[in-house]
């Protein structure tokens, strides 16, 4: 299992923060945001690392993470020249796939769930984690029936099915290059990570698993100062990370 995190982007929602430095580079708490999904990816033991970063910011990533001999890892980056979505991480990351299995997660998602079993376990097609919300239109929403088992997902709809949306977190098999390169841009111009999701699902190859701890998404300001709380208050989490 490879890992990816995908940290480029713009970051609109967080300026004038982001105005002079990568959203992924901003603290929560007493440590760079994007250290957080590291750890989740590094605790599931996985040690060979691609880093999807834009080029404005390339160098103060490489500066605080290096080679990842620190983390007892290695570390690879790669230049994403503009958005295009998330599913543009595949394609951006074939080579450094090449034949494996490998777990993608964006940089700015903080996982209070131990995952590592789940990760360590995953062996073809596709898993995603889904997490309970009160505003479910800002995600990929996944529909469950009475067995708890995935009917559908839909990218931002005006009229979720459910509360239930589509994490951060995405392990596939070496499938999802193919699906990234054959996917056509959607109305937004993007190469959506939920048509991966449903070309798995509409195989019968997409395990949905449901997580109940605490999960951020620290791309706004009150999400951010809410991971930020939630860290400070449970420090003993993230005791590796401690200098």
């Amino acid at each position: 299992m490879k890992g990816i995190i995908l940290a480029g982007g713009k970051a609109t929602r967080l300026r004038p923060l982001t105005l002079i430095t990568s959203k992924q580079l901003l603290p929560v708490y007493n440590k760079p945001m994007i250290f957080y999904p590291l750890f989740t990816l590094l605790r599931a033991g996985i040690r060979e690392i691609l880093i999807i970063i834009s080029p404005e910011y390339a160098g103060h990533f490489m500066r605080l993470l290096g080679s990842g001999k620190q983390f007892n890892a290695k570390f690879t980056y790669e230049i994403q020249e503009y958005p295009r979505g998330l599913a543009d991480a595949f394609i951006i990351g074939e080579d450094f796939i090449d034949n494996g299995n490998v777990a993608m997660i964006l940089g700015d998602n903080i996982f209070a769930d131990d995952l590592s079993q789940d990760i360590k376990n995953f062996i073809k097609g596709g898993m995603v984690f889904a997490k309970y919300v009160n505003d479910p239109e800002r995600y990929g929403v996944v529909d469950f029936d009475a067995n708890g088992r995935a009917l559908s997902i839909e990218e931002k709809p005006k009229n979720p099915k459910s509360n239930y949306c589509v994490t951060g977190l995405y392990v596939y098999d070496q499938q999802v290059i193919e699906i990234a390169k054959n996917l056509k841009p959607s109305a937004r111009g993007e190469l959506e990570i939920t048509d991966i999701n449903n070309f798995y699902l509409q195989k019968g190859q997409l395990e949905v698993k449901v997580i109940k701890n605490n999960w951020f998404d620290a791309g706004t300001f009150d999400s951010l100062l809410k991971a930020s709380n939630w860290v400070a208050e449970n420090q003993s989490l993230w005791e590796e990370f401690q200098s």
